[in-house]
């Protein structure tokens, strides 16, 4: 019982990661219907420039983590302006997705180019000894890892339903025509999806990287598992990529303490395919006809 807590609460922690760049994924898919398979170099970026601000310059926490939310929601902002702007009106979904795919490239190039290859950590957010549940030991870390997690997915819940500018963005994602009739700014609402999956994303790595070290090339591997989270529990749903970030996580922990540490990153794999078969729509998502959006 207390190994399988243990590789419990290992798995609840990368699936907290998991479930936010899972958030970031239908954040955008729901406003533009793309997918944003730069949306894991956001977490990578986040945690490598709050090393850069923490421990290389030397600045106060709170001044780093201002400073690397704000290099990520400019890197996202210059990535909807810059690459998905100019091709919405063309409507060709293929193409904007090989777009992103060129800016993670491009991203994990310069990544590469200023930190090299050499893995990145800092210190956890509070000192302190580990804490025992049941015979499992838990790291301070840890607990705010999920913690960050259940705060960002409670602040986007109110974000969403409870302010004029995340009905909005919700109102995009069910009729983008209609929501353009109604006067709404189509066009700021998809630059502020891009913006707030950035954010999010670099959240994400600025949590885990005091558990896991930061290297540059994590990102496409961390795209592939969000993804996954997000066709898990329905591609658009926030509660979807929640759970499936968080069962995705745990199977992941489960596998390796249980069967090869090897079959870990297989998991996600597995179970896209399996979803892809038996329930093409997730545990949440619903099957419907696919319909290009015009902007």
């Amino acid at each position: 019982m207390t190994l399988f807590l243990q590789f419990l609460f290992a798995g609840l922690t990368t699936g907290s990661v998991y479930a936010l760049v899972g958030i970031g994924f239908n954040i955008i898919y729901n406003s533009t219907s793309i997918i944003n398979l730069a949306q894991g170099e956001f977490v990578v970026l986040g945690g490598l420039m709050m090393w850069f601000f923490l421990e290389s310059l030397q600045l106060p926490f709170s001044v780093s983590l201002c400073l690397t939310l704000l290099t990520a929601a400019i890197i996202g902002l210059a990535q909807e302006r810059l690459t998905i702007k100019p091709l919405l009106k063309k409507g060709d979904l293929l193409l904007m997705i090989m777009v992103t795919i060129a800016f993670s490239i491009l991203i994990r190039g310069i990544l590469m180019f200023k930190f090299g290859k050499d893995p990145y950590t800092y210190s956890p957010f509070t000192e302190g000894e580990p804490i025992e549940i049941f015979g499992a030991i838990i790291t301070q870390q840890t607990l705010w890892v999920i913690g960050i997690t259940v705060f960002c997915i409670v602040l986007l819940y109110l974000f969403f339903n409870k302010t004029m500018t995340g009905r909005a963005m919700k109102a995009c994602s069910l009729d983008v025509k209609a929501a353009r009739l109604m006067g709404i700014n189509v066009s700021k609402v998809v630059m502020l999806s891009f913006l707030i999956s950035a954010v999010i994303g670099a959240i994400g790595g600025i949590a885990i990287t005091p558990i896991s070290l930061m290297e540059y090339d994590k990102g496409a591997m961390l795209s592939v598992k969000g993804f996954c989270a997000a066709i898990l529990g329905g591609l658009g749903k926030s509660r979807g990529a929640v759970v499936g970030g968080f069962t995705l996580g745990m199977l992941e922990s489960l596998t390796a303490g249980y069967i090869h540490s090897g079959f870990k990153d297989a998991i996600a794999l597995l179970i896209m395919l399996f979803i892809l078969f038996v329930k093409p729509a997730g545990i949440f998502g619903k099957t419907e006809i696919l319909r290009l959006r015009k902007f």
